[in-house]
């Protein structure tokens, strides 16, 4: 039987609560693991989770800034603390190569990303390449193929491209070295499409997701359409935060802070056009959201409710029906979920 696994990190409370997805989209919790020997409180708690899913990694925020390494047991979906690693900084996001060999990380305070080695039993060890960046890094994530990794930049509008060495793990200038963005528009979040041919990145101040072409010989992104994703009755400054894709690619997602709504959106990979749909208001300032692997659910915490709504997704237009609310830990802020066989 599949088992689905939810974990989501609480940075007030400094634990992850980990629940248990069953197949009607409800969830039970059956663990709530604090992190040992942390005891400053950070601002948020980026996970990243191993190709293989075997083990997660969590960052810490408050100095001494720290990666700790759990593994995961697919029966139970229980983490186990193994390890603990320094980071460079304060880190935004983690996220690994597609080996699971290098740990990245990217700092919004200290305009640096990072690359941490991983040892052969899943636990990250300290930084071994610390590059400085524009302003505010943060986001990174390697290409599909493993030969790039990308940078937003938030401060300074831009992407920033660098060659990815899968043995050695030194990042290096690529070629374009930039994505520009447009002036004070604020690209935070990107991901890619399922099949590698497109991006998709979500602008915190002009609250946009941008679509682009992706060059995957060359690591350049062309851009071919762009759509808002606030509220029509919305009054205010945007703080526009996570985006994601199903699996099929049709649907995308983007979560919008102050008005606390989640933003869907069409894609039709033919003519590379975006659609903007609904919006929905979800849990109070969703800074984190997710969609399970088979596409059928979305998760998003509040971190100022401290609680997680799981939707279900219809298949046919991508709208999203609120099945269940649960509380979590204190300022959720970040989830995943992990499907076991």
């Amino acid at each position: 039987m599949k088992r689905n696994f939810i974990y989501v990190g609480n940075a007030a409370s400094n634990d992850i609560s980990v629940f248990l997805l069953s197949e009607d989209s409800h969830a039970e919790l059956v663990q709530t693991l604090p992190f040992a020997g942390i005891t400053a409180v950070g601002n948020a708690t980026p996970i990243a989770v191993s190709p293989d899913q075997k083990f997660l990694y969590v960052g810490i925020r408050a100095a001494p800034f720290k990666v700790l390494a759990f593994e995961i047991d697919p029966a139970t979906g229980h983490l186990l603390q193994i390890g603990r690693a320094a980071l460079a900084d304060s880190m935004a996001y983690l996220s690994t190569d597609r080996s699971g060999r290098f740990l990245f990380s990217a700092s919004y305070g200290g305009n640096v990303i990072s690359v941490n080695s991983i040892d052969d039993n899943g636990v990250a060890e300290d930084p071994v390449q610390v590059i400085e960046t524009g302003l505010n890094a943060h986001a990174i994530l390697p290409s599909p193929d493993n030969r790039f990794v990308f940078a937003s930049n938030l401060g300074s509008d831009q992407v920033l491209v660098f060659r990815f060495n899968e043995n050695t793990g030194v990042i290096s200038d690529g070629d374009p070295q930039r994505i520009a963005f447009e002036a004070k528009s604020g690209p935070r979040h990107f991901v890619f499409s399922p099949d590698g041919q497109f991006t998709f990145a979500i602008t915190e101040y002009s609250a946009e997701v941008i679509a682009f072409a992706y060059d995957a010989a060359g690591g350049s992104w062309k851009k071919l359409d762009a759509a808002g994703i606030l509220p029509a009755d919305f009054d205010g400054v945007s703080a526009s935060a996570d985006i994601h894709i199903t699996p099929d690619s049709r649907f995308i997602y983007a979560s919008e802070r102050m008005s606390s709504t989640l933003k869907l959106l069409h894609f039709d990979a033919a003519s590379g056009k975006l659609q903007t749909r609904e919006s929905i208001v979800t849990e109070k300032q969703p800074r984190g959201f997710t969609i399970d692997p088979t596409g059928r659910f979305l998760l998003a915490v509040g971190e100022l409710s401290h609680r997680m709504t799981i939707y279900s997704i219809s298949s046919a237009t991508g709208a999203l029906q609120a099945v269940a609310s649960y509380p979590t830990g204190r300022q959720p802020n970040w989830v995943e979920v992990i499907g076991f066989e």
